[in-house]
């Protein structure tokens, strides 16, 4: 097997003597391993490096980005949930396949294992991945804003039992953000994604929350700073205001209030539950 650790302390220079599609083969085969020294390790980090500085043309990306399309229909949870992590590589850098969306969608409202680690697998990040996919597609010009919107509120709304404890909810509320600085976005579309959720939490106003509406205030808290401080497209750098931040504000205030009046608006009477 290739040593990734040495190609990556050489600055990620190609290794003499080796093609560039068995390389990219290689790399494409450990991105999907149950080991998560090699899934998680130097070959995720060559990868990235090669696709940001062009070393893999667009015709291997995109040869790439169909094989990882591919893998949403795949068995394996650890396949599956690192496919949306080689597919931002490449959207990043412009390129995108045709159905790599439609395959993105179908597979991330519906993915049931959430679980952020595993002890045995390391990281999964079914939620955490698939919102960085869908914040990549979101700042492409040519890519619909409101259906990205909509597939982020079918995640949210989705029965789980898994309470989002790996900040799943600063990673979608981070991709949320990001697809609402499109300066195309009305204020209704802005905010008209935001209505089943609200419809979905009001019967929560007091009692328990299931676990799902839990993660969905979570996220909408993490929203509510970003839409008034801005969100980063990039680790470091300067915050992009969202287009219209304090209509977004305004209205996650108004969804948040229906399942927090028991935290302090309003005293809920004995027969309305403690």
């Amino acid at each position: 097997m290739t040593n990734w650790r040495e190609i990556h302390e050489n600055d990620c220079a190609l290794p003499p003597g080796r093609g560039l599609d068995d390389l990219t083969a290689e790399l494409a085969e450990a991105l999907g391993s149950p080991d998560p020294e090699i899934r998680d390790g130097y070959p995720y980090a060559v990868l990235d490096a090669w696709i940001r500085s062009g070393v893999i043309d667009r015709e291997r990306c995109l040869a790439l980005g169909d094989l990882m399309a591919e893998r949403f229909t795949d068995p394996r949870i650890e396949a599956r949930t690192f496919a949306p992590l080689v597919l931002r590589m490449i959207v990043n850098r412009g390129g995108a396949g045709p159905g790599w969306l439609d395959a993105f969608a179908a597979w991330y409202r519906a993915e049931a294992d959430l679980r952020g680690r595993d002890d045995t697998l390391g990281w999964l990040h079914a939620v955490a991945h698939g919102a960085d996919l869908l914040g990549a597609f979101g700042l492409r010009p040519e890519v619909d804003p409101g259906p990205l919107l909509g597939l982020a509120a079918e995640r949210l709304l989705a029965p789980t039992e898994y309470l989002f404890a790996e900040r799943e909810d600063d990673r979608l509320a981070k991709a949320v953000a990001l697809v609402l600085t499109r300066p195309d976005l009305t204020p209704e579309r802005s905010t008209a994604w935001l209505a089943p959720i609200a419809e979905a939490l009001a019967p929560y106003e007091y009692g328990p929350m299931p676990v799902w509406a839990s993660n969905a205030v979570r996220t909408l808290r993490a929203l509510y700073l970003l839409a008034d401080l801005g969100v980063c497209a990039e680790r470091g750098g300067r915050p992009v205001p969202l287009a219209h931040g304090e209509v977004v504000k305004a209205r996650v205030a108004e969804v948040l209030r229906l399942p927090l009046r028991q935290a302090g608006d309003g005293i809920p009477t004995r027969s309305e539950g403690a």
